[in-house]
């Protein structure tokens, strides 16, 4: 009987904490694979008294013996790439003998860095809030049948195929009257194509169906599921499919295939970029939900939005993802409020509805249920008897909205803090 690959999702708008949730994960799977993203996507994970953040390298590559897949669903930056194995090799791993690379996965150029940029200016006040790391362009070459992917660098024509796109780009940039050095970056994304050459590079697909043949995989989302391209809050999503169904797509598996899915949320809710958010605050406890949650960007730096847990969303999310087992992350940034509120409708345009309505442009207004907070450290609980009841409180109220249990309390940025029920 083959085995199942199982999935660990973010279900709001990504910086849910999927990287410490994959590297406790990582060591019950000999093998995690990225189905998609970029590397916009920074993946904290905490463990010996070091912080390291991953962009592109799944987050298993610090557990021993394990095998790291970048599958097609992923567009790469050989220079970002490049960069994340320097400092994997800080750790005394060696990620060209851990790290295996779809041949389909796309190539982001150094213009497609350049159109990003151009494409926010043009669009003035209506900017998605991209992270300018070249994804959305690259996507759209993806999908416009231009792009350029990993297995052609080993073609003896590579030189003449970039030459052709870049050309594309330019005229591109110069009909947004981008003024820019198409150049710039050119010499070190040409040395970084070659250091690429040293990995292996695989047949995505056929790789990942033949191991599931006898082992398990586990399988790394990016992102958040509120940013789908397709049922995320549109336009201002990313441009790859954040949901289970990215999964098949990204990795060249078919749905039987998928086991688990673990779907991860924080005990609040944040967001960065531009577009919609029900629950965001603007007070003085949205700013210190964003200092004791350390909410900034783990590549970018940005301050998050931040807001109270909107379950509206997040039961939607779990509802398109399938999800079996949830995850709540940063329990604890809430440890010290009196009160906790969670999001369980919707008003849009004055009528009450428990669904995340098309328009996202409609008025909404969040309808709140309130907690009594449990003002205790919850840092160092490691046995779910010895939680507050008023937090078991909080948790059973979830659950019976939601329809999945809570299977994981994350209490702490360590693999130690961490209760499994």
């Amino acid at each position: 009987m083959s085995s199942k690959l199982d999935v660990v999702l973010g279900l709001q708008w990504g910086d849910e904490g999927k990287g410490k949730i994959v590297d406790v994960l990582a060591g019950r799977y000999p093998a995690v694979a990225r189905f998609q993203g970029g590397p916009n996507a920074g993946h904290s994970l905490h463990f010996d008294g070091k912080n390291f953040v991953v962009r592109s390298i799944p987050s298993g590559i610090f557990r021993e013996g394990s095998t790291n897949i970048i599958g097609s669903g992923v567009v790469l930056d050989p220079i970002t790439l490049r960069e994340e194995c320097a400092n994997v090799e800080k750790m005394n791993i060696n990620p060209k003998e851990k790290l295996f690379i779809s041949k389909k996965a796309n190539l982001i150029l150094p213009t497609h860095r350049l159109l990003d940029a151009a494409y926010e200016a043009a669009a003035g006040k209506g900017k998605i809030g991209s992270t300018l790391k070249g994804i959305g362009p690259t996507y759209t070459d993806k999908i416009s049948r231009h792009g350029l992917r990993v297995g052609d660098i080993l073609a003896p024509d590579f030189k003449e195929r970039f030459e052709k796109l870049k050309a594309r780009h330019i005229q591109l940039l110069s009909d947004l009257h981008f003024e820019c050095d198409p150049e710039k970056d050119e010499a070190e994304w040409m040395s970084a194509i070659e250091f690429l050459k040293g990995f292996n590079l695989i047949d995505c697909e056929y790789f990942v169906n033949k191991w599931l043949e006898n082992k398990p995989m586990l399988a790394e989302g990016a992102q958040g599921s509120m940013l789908d391209i397709d049922y995320g809050s549109y336009p201002f999503v990313t441009s790859s499919s954040t949901t289970v169904g990215g999964v098949c797509t990204g990795l060249g598996v078919a749905p039987s295939k998928i086991g688990h899915v673990y779907g991860i949320f924080k005990a609040y809710c944040t967001r960065v970029g531009s577009g919609p958010f029900p629950t965001e605050l603007f007070d003085e406890t949205g700013e210190k939900i964003r200092q004791v949650g350390h909410e900034f960007g783990a590549v970018t730096g940005r301050p998050r939005r931040c807001g109270w847990l909107d379950l509206v969303a997040l039961k939607y999310t779990v509802m398109i993802d399938g999800v079996t087992d949830l995850i709540m992350m940063k329990s604890d940034c809430l440890d010290d409020f009196e009160t906790i509120k969670v999001c369980t409708s919707y008003k849009v345009d004055g009528v009450e509805t428990d669904q995340v309505p098309f328009d996202i442009a409609a008025q909404i207004d969040p309808v709140y249920t309130e907690f009594p907070g449990w003002k205790k450290d919850l840092t160092e609980i490691r046995k779910e008897s010895e939680l507050p009841q008023e937090f078991k409180n909080y948790i059973k109220f979830m659950e019976d909205y939601l329809g999945v249990p809570i299977s994981i309390i994350s209490l702490g940025p360590d693999r130690e803090a961490t209760i499994e029920r």
